[in-house]
C-alpha cells in the first residue's frame, strides 16, 4: 500500500519533524517593529491619554512649589591653639566622613529644633491637621472604614503632641534634600516649599542649627570627656598597684621552669605522638591481613588461602598436592603452614596493641607534666601582662586627662556657611512642558506595552510560516471562512460560486495532494484534527466534490461514528452504512449512498456497541478498504479529532495520505503539537496541514494581509 511522500521530509524515512522547538531563540525585530505598527492606533490613543492625563495634573492640580538653596562648607584642617591631641579632633574630610555629615544635616534631631525655631507646627503645609479636609478624597474614605471597623473595638483618642510634632518633622524631612558638590567639602541644603519666603529661611535655619550643633556637640563631648577622665585615672592608679604587687607575690611563690624547656618537651612529645600515629596505622594493616586469613581459612579453599597468604612454602605446598592427582590429597602440611602464618598475623596484631599502650601512657604521662611546668610560666606571663596593661592604660588616661583640661574652652566649629540662600522668583515644579513629553512617552510605552503584550499572549496560528514552523510540516492548503449559517448550506455555496476564493482554495489544496506524489498518487485520503470544530468534515466534503468535479468516482466515509456528523449535511438518518457492510449484512455497493449535490457516493456510519477502536482495528475494515479501491478512483475518510479519540491513529495506519487541519486563530499550539505527537508515536506521518476557517478580514488587521492575498481577489464573487 503506498504512502504519500511527506512534503517535509521528501525521503519517507523514519525521521519525525521536531515540532516541540523553534530553530533559534532570537528576536525578530521586524516583526516586533511590524507588530508595534498594527497597534499604532491603540499606541496613539493611550500616548493621547497620557497628554491629557499629564496636562490635567500640570495645569489643574499640581501645586507650584519654590526652591531655594544654601550651602555649607566642611572645613577639613583646623589650627590648634595648643600643640597637642585634642579630645574632639576635626573631620577628616574624606568619603565616608562626608556622607555621614550629610545624614547630620537630615537627622530628626536638627530638623525638630528647625521646626521650633520657625514654629512650623502651625504651618498649614506641614501640619495636615491645619489644613481644611476635601469632602471626598482617598484618605478620608480610609479613615471613614477604620472607624466603622474599629468603632467597637478600640477606643478613639486624640492625637498626642508628640505624634502631631513626629508628622511635622516627616512632612519637613521630605521637603529637604542635602547633597555634597563632588570633589569638594561643600554641601548644599535645597528646601522645597509652597512658598518662596519659606523654602529661603528654612535653608538658612538649617545651615545655622547644623553650625551650632557641631559647636555644642565639642563642648559637651570635652566636658564630658573632663570629668570621666578623672575619675578613671583614679581607678586605674588603684589597679596598677594591685597587678604589679600579684606579681611580686607569685614570684616568691612559685618554682618556674624556662621557656626553651617547654619548647623541648613540646619537641618529644610530637615524637611520641608521630611514632603512635604510625604504631596505629602498622596495627590497621596486621588486622586487616588478620581478617584476610580468617576469611580464607573459614572459606576451606584452599587455592583462596594460598592467594591470600601469598607465601612460596605454601604456594609448594599446595602445587605438590595438585599434581598428586589425588582426588581427596593430604593436607595436613598445608594447614599446619597456613596456621602457623594465622598465628603469627595474630601475634602482630598482639603486640601493636601492646605498642600503644605503652605509647599512650608515655604520652599521657608528658602532657601532664607539661601541663604541669607550664601553667605556673603561663600565670606569671599573664600576669606581667597585666600589670604593663594597666600601667600603659593608666599612662595613657593621665595624658588625655592634661590635653582635655587644656582643650576645654577653644572648640570651634568644622563648618561654616559659604552661602546663604536667596528667595526664588519663579516656582521650580511642576515643569509643565517635561510632564506632557514624559506623558506623551509613558503613554506610548503603554500602548506599546499592551500591544506586545497582547501578541505574546497570542497561543493560536494566524499564518501560514508560522505555522510550518512551529510544526515542521507543509502548509498545503488556505481554507477561508465559508460564509452558510448551516451545514447544508456548505455545498450549495461551493457549487453556485465555483469561483470563490473558498472554492479556489479547496481546488489548490487538492492539487497539493495529488501532485505531492507523481509515482504514487495518493487514493485514500484521511482528514483530521486536533479537536473538533475546526472545519475538517466541511473540508472532506468540499474536496470530495472538487474531485468529483474531475469526473472521478469518489467515495466518501464517515469515520467518526460516535457523533455521525453527516445527518447535519444530508437526510441520511437511520440509513445502514459503514457497521453493515463490516457485518457482512450488505455489500459495500448496497451499502452506498449516492449524493446528487455531491456528486459521489458517501458511507455513513451508524451506532455502535461495540468500541470504535475496535472497529477500525479489524481485519475487516481493511478488507472494506482494499475493495474501495477498485470500485473507486479516490477514498475520503473522515476521522474523528486525534486528541478525542484513538480512532485516527488506526484509520491512519491504512491511508496513502493524511490532511490534518488546523481552525485559524483557535486551535493553541500545545493542541496542535499534542495532536501531531500522538501520530507521529505510532508512526504515522501527516501528508499536510491546511489552515482553515480564515478570516480574511481580521488577517488583514493582524498584519497577514501579504499572506493571503493570493485569494482577495475572489471575494467579490
Amino acid at each position: 500500500m503506498s504512502k504519500l511522500v511527506n512534503p517535509v521530509n521528501p525521503t519517507n524515512q523514519a525521521m519525525i519533524p521536531n515540532i516541540h522547538s523553534t530553530d533559534n531563540d532570537e528576536i525578530d525585530l521586524n516583526q516586533l517593529a511590524r507588530t508595534v505598527w498594527r497597534g499604532k492606533f491603540w499606541i496613539m490613543l493611550t500616548a493621547l491619554i497620557g497628554v491629557l492625563i499629564g496636562g490635567w495634573y500640570a495645569y489643574v492640580m499640581a501645586v507650584p512649589v519654590y526652591t531655594s538653596k544654601s550651602t555649607v562648607t566642611l572645613e577639613s584642617r583646623q589650627d590648634q591653639t595648643v600643640d597637642i591631641e585634642s579630645v574632639v579632633t576635626g573631620l577628616s574630610g574624606d568619603q565616608a566622613t562626608i556622607n555621614t555629615e550629610v545624614e547630620v544635616i537630615r537627622s530628626r534631631g536638627l530638623l525638630e529644633k528647625l521646626v521650633y525655631r520657625l514654629n512650623l507646627l502651625e504651618d498649614p503645609e506641614f501640619n495636615g491637621r491645619l489644613r481644611p479636609k476635601p469632602k471626598v478624597s482617598v484618605s478620608s474614605l480610609v479613615a471613614f472604614i477604620k472607624s466603622k471597623i474599629l468603632t467597637d473595638q478600640l477606643p478613639q483618642s486624640p492625637p498626642s503632641d508628640r505624634k502631631v510634632l513626629d508628622s511635622v518633622i516627616d512632612a519637613v524631612f521630605s521637603s529637604i534634600s542635602v547633597s555634597n558638590i563632588r570633589q569638594s567639602y561643600v554641601f548644599t541644603i535645597t528646601v522645597t516649599t509652597q512658598q518662596a519666603e519659606k523654602s529661603a529661611a528654612m535653608a538658612n535655619a538649617l545651615a545655622e542649627l547644623y553650625i551650632l550643633e557641631q559647636l555644642e556637640t565639642k563642648f559637651n563631648a570635652t566636658e564630658q570627656a573632663t570629668t570621666w577622665l578623672t575619675q578613671r585615672v583614679s581607678e586605674l592608679q588603684v589597679q596598677l598597684e594591685e597587678a604589679e604587687a600579684k606579681v611580686k607575690d607569685f614570684n616568691a611563690s612559685a618554682q618556674l621552669v624556662s621557656p626553651e624547656a617547654l619548647v623541648g618537651l613540646n619537641r618529644q612529645i610530637k615524637e611520641l605522638r608521630d611514632r603512635l600515629k604510625e604504631t596505629i596505622t602498622n596495627k590497621a594493616v596486621s588486622v586487616t591481613r588478620l581478617q584476610e586469613l580468617e576469611q580464607a581459612k573459614a572459606s576451606n579453599d584452599l587455592a583462596e588461602m594460598a592467594r591470600v597468604v601469598n607465601d612460596p612454602t605454601l604456594n609448594r605446598v599446595l602445587q605438590i598436592m595438585q599434581d598428586s592427582g589425588d582426588a581427596n590429597p593430604d593436607t595436613t602440611a598445608f594447614e599446619a603452614r597456613f596456621d602457623q602464618i594465622l598465628t603469627r598475623a595474630q601475634v602482630d596484631v598482639s603486640r601493636a596493641d601492646q605498642q600503644i599502650e605503652a605509647l599512650e601512657a608515655t604520652v599521657k604521662g608528658q602532657e601532664q607534666q607539661i601541663s604541669d611546668q607550664s601553667s605556673d610560666l603561663v600565670q606569671l606571663q599573664q600576669l606581667q601582662r597585666e600589670a604593663e596593661a594597666s600601667r600603659l592604660i593608666y599612662e595613657f588616661f593621665l595624658g588625655r586627662l592634661k590635653e582635655t583640661s587644656v582643650q576645654q574652652g577653644i572648640q570651634q566649629a568644622d563648618s561654616r556657611m559659604l552661602s546663604r540662600a536667596v528667595v526664588p522668583h519663579s516656582p521650580s515644579a511642576p515643569r509643565k512642558s517635561r510632564i506632557l513629553a514624559l506623558s506623551l512617552v509613558l503613554g506610548a510605552m503603554l500602548g506599546a506595552g499592551l500591544v506586545l503584550g497582547k501578541e505574546l499572549a497570542q497561543t493560536t496560528f494566524r499564518d501560514v510560516a508560522e505555522l510550518e514552523n512551529h510544526t515542521g510540516y507543509t502548509v498545503i492548503g488556505q481554507i477561508p471562512a465559508i460564509p452558510a449559517r448551516r451545514r447544508k448550506n456548505v455545498l450549495k455555496y461551493l457549487t453556485d460560486k465555483p469561483t470563490s476564493a473558498a472554492a479556489e482554495a479547496i481546488r489548490n489544496m487538492r492539487t497539493s495532494i495529488l501532485l505531492s506524489n507523481l509515482d504514487h498518487p495518493p487514493q485514500i485520503i484521511m482528514s483530521t484534527s486536533s479537536i473538533p470544530q475546526e472545519g475538517k468534515t466541511t473540508q472532506s466534503l468540499a474536496l470530495t466534490q472538487n474531485l468529483t468535479g474531475l469526473g472521478k468516482r469518489v467515495l466518501l466515509i464517515e469515520g467518526d461514528i460516535r457523533r455521525r456528523v453527516f445527518g447535519q449535511y444530508f437526510d441520511v438518518t437511520d440509513q445502514p452504512g459503514l457497521l453493515s457492510v463490516l457485518s457482512g449484512d450488505l455489500s459495500l455497493a448496497d451499502a452506498t449512498i449516492e449524493i446528487p449535490e455531491l456528486g459521489a457516493d458517501i458511507l455513513v456510519g451508524e451506532k455502535a456497541t461495540t468500541n470504535a477502536a475496535d472497529i477500525f482495528s479489524s481485519r475487516r475494515f481493511a478488507n472494506l478498504l482494499d475493495e474501495a479501491r477498485l470500485q473507486y478512483d479516490y477514498i475520503i475518510v473522515d476521522t474523528p479529532p486525534v486528541l478525542a479519540v484513538p480512532d485516527a491513529r488506526i484509520i491512519g495506519q491504512v491511508v496513502d495520505a493524511i490532511i490534518y487541519t488546523v481552525k485559524w486563530d483557535s486551535t493553541s499550539h500545545r493542541q496542535v503539537r499534542e495532536g501531531l505527537k500522538s501520530l507521529e508515536d505510532v508512526n504515522i506521518k501527516v501528508s499536510g496541514l491546511v489552515l482553515s476557517q480564515i478570516n480574511a478580514r481580521q488577517m488583514k488587521r493582524y498584519g497577514y494581509g501579504d499572506s493571503y492575498a493570493a485569494y482577495s481577489a475572489y471575494y467579490d464573487n
